[in-house]
């Protein structure tokens, strides 16, 4: 059943949250109001004080502080996905930007702007070295509830901004919001005429057969579906579906703020999730009418692939990529210092792992967070990167800089050539794949614990387990920061040959989380969460 309110409901609830955006004032003495940043930016609701103008007229400040700071003095790209907040918020910025004479390029005709397509508008902008250099904010909680709001910033390469960015922006934005009328802004009339348009969508799909073999996929004829949900893949579809000769339906052109088209995801909730075979229930209900169907979260960095075995598991779909790019990417170097890496999470698939083992290169892991992958991507040793929550990228066909974020569109369109080249369905091509490398069973499961053992995270060392075997196999590693860069992995990952657990407290619930894999069935998999479980209630000790 399609959104869990009446359309009257749900127009009542979006002139509620337009009204406390600008009405309600968030109390830069009450922790839970300041400006936060974390993995994907500030995000928060207006109704809870957490996402309201002062927020986005402080961060913004505070990114052209960074940005003058930093020395750049070339354009800002000013992205926004399709949510109640996202246009408000836009605006917001963009008042402030004008003010402080920054030159901001929006979408033409101030329409919607996916992140992939920021990401590769900066690097484009940045490929020349003599152009001033450029970044970018785009507005989106990501696939978050119709509620909520976010906002990110992109720096010079083109990804999601660091840690030190981050912490920089967020304690200057913070010493703004306590002083709010000091942010300078002028009407949103002359923002508007201050900016400059760009017509991203033009430029990112008229570079798209450097990443994808698009003649590959017109060649073969399939019959595709895209659902944007909702989102700014939509006009992005709509281009490539008018530029290339493919059989591509776009099967959902609405755009609604209260997102009653979705159907409840698996809590009930209404999330734009093209990872929850919930949110994705609408596409699912008619992929026999196509070879391959696609769906895209709000601002398009997450990807869903749908073939006749239904919604793919990102983890497969993951090495479906990795091994199809390391057997059809002859410009990509497999040999010699300049061989390229493949990037994944600390609690992405093992079978990841194998698979790159048996191309022989080398694996580059990392902790949690797409940011961990932009150095690579942007300097070209990774060829990719991906993250089991369905975020993933690469680099173009002859092994340059595409997009320095999660890219959902190119994703799916590598499904598509994936299909198109090899003649297999992507899950077909995963079942030959564990044929080969065997099977693994994948889970994530959560469990409560006191700020105390929270705390006892951070503390934790490979010599705190004491313990040689985890679920009757020898352990062969005990890690608190990852192989491929030595960044804290903010818990610990215990892995032996047949499988792994990684555990991680929440940043936001008195929980913790286990994610493990096993190769030897789900029998065992549930005996290594249990063994987890209790190596950890023993080394959580304060």
């Amino acid at each position: 059943m399609p959104g869990i309110f009446s359309q009257q409901d749900s127009r009542m609830r979006l002139e509620i949250l337009s009204r406390s955006f600008y009405e309600q004032v968030p109390n830069a003495d009450i922790a839970a109001e300041r400006v936060a940043f974390g993995t994907s930016g500030h995000r928060g609701r207006a109704t809870q004080r957490t996402f309201n103008a002062a927020h986005i007229w402080a961060i913004t400040q505070a990114v052209v502080d960074y940005r003058l700071d930093a020395g750049y003095q070339g354009p800002l790209f000013l992205g926004l996905d399709t949510h109640a907040l996202s246009r408000p918020a836009w605006e917001c910025a963009l008042q402030v930007l004008a003010a402080n004479d920054v030159a901001v390029k929006i979408e033409k005709g101030q329409g919607y702007t996916a992140t992939p397509l920021v990401s590769h508008a900066i690097l484009q902008h940045n490929a020349d070295p003599n152009a001033p250099r450029a970044d970018g904010l785009i507005i989106t909680p990501s696939h978050n509830p119709p509620e909520d709001g976010g906002i990110k910033y992109n720096p010079y390469h083109g990804g999601p901004a660091d840690t030190d960015a981050t912490g920089w922006i967020e304690a200057r934005a913070n010493e703004y919001l306590a002083r709010i009328d000091d942010v300078p802004r002028v009407s949103l009339e002359k923002a508007l005429a201050h900016a400059s348009e760009f017509d991203f969508t033009a430029l990112y799909v008229g570079n798209l057969s450097r990443v994808v073999d698009m003649e590959a996929i017109e060649r073969a004829g399939l019959k595709l579906g895209a659902d944007p949900m909702g989102g700014t893949a939509l006009p992005v579809w709509q281009a490539i579906a008018e530029r290339f000769e493919l059989e591509l339906e776009v099967v959902n052109t609405t755009i609604d703020e209260s997102f009653a088209f979705m159907p409840p995801d698996h809590d009930g909730k209404t999330r734009m999730d093209c990872s929850s075979p919930a949110a994705m229930a609408n596409l699912l209900e008619i992929k026999d009418r196509f070879d391959l169907a696609f769906g895209n979260d709000p601002d398009a960095d997450r990807h869903g692939i749908v073939d006749a075995g239904g919604l793919m598991n990102p983890n497969h779909f993951l090495a479906v990529c990795v091994d199809y790019l390391l057997s059809y990417r002859p410009n990509w170097p497999a040999s010699g210092e300049n061989a390229l890496k493949i990037g994944k999470t600390l609690v992405s698939s093992s079978m990841i792992d194998r698979v790159v083992a048996s191309h022989e290169r080398e694996l580059h892991e990392v902790p949690v967070g797409f940011k961990w992958f932009v150095e690579g991507l942007h300097q070209g040793y990774l060829g990719f990167g991906g993250e089991e929550s369905a975020g993933a990228s690469l680099l173009t066909r002859d092994g340059k800089p595409w997009s320095t974020d999660k890219d959902g569109i190119a994703l799916c369109l590598l499904a598509a050539e994936i299909m198109a080249v090899t003649g297999k369905t992507p899950s077909a091509y995963y079942t030959e794949l564990t044929e080969r490398l065997g099977t693994p069973s994948y889970k994530r499961v959560d469990t409560a614990c006191t700020f105390e053992e929270k705390a006892a995270f951070k503390k934790l060392t490979a010599e705190s387990v004491a313990a040689d075997t985890l679920a009757g196999d020898a352990i062969t590693a005990v890690l608190v920061k990852a192989p491929g860069n030595g960044a804290g992995i903010g818990g610990l990952k215990v892995t032996t040959e047949n499988g792994w657990f990684a555990a991680r407290p929440s940043g936001t619930e008195s929980l913790y989380k286990i994610y493990a894999e096993s190769f030897k069935g789900d029998e065992h998999l549930n005996e290594l969460i249990e063994s987890a479980k209790a190596l950890l209630e023993t080394v959580l000790v304060s």
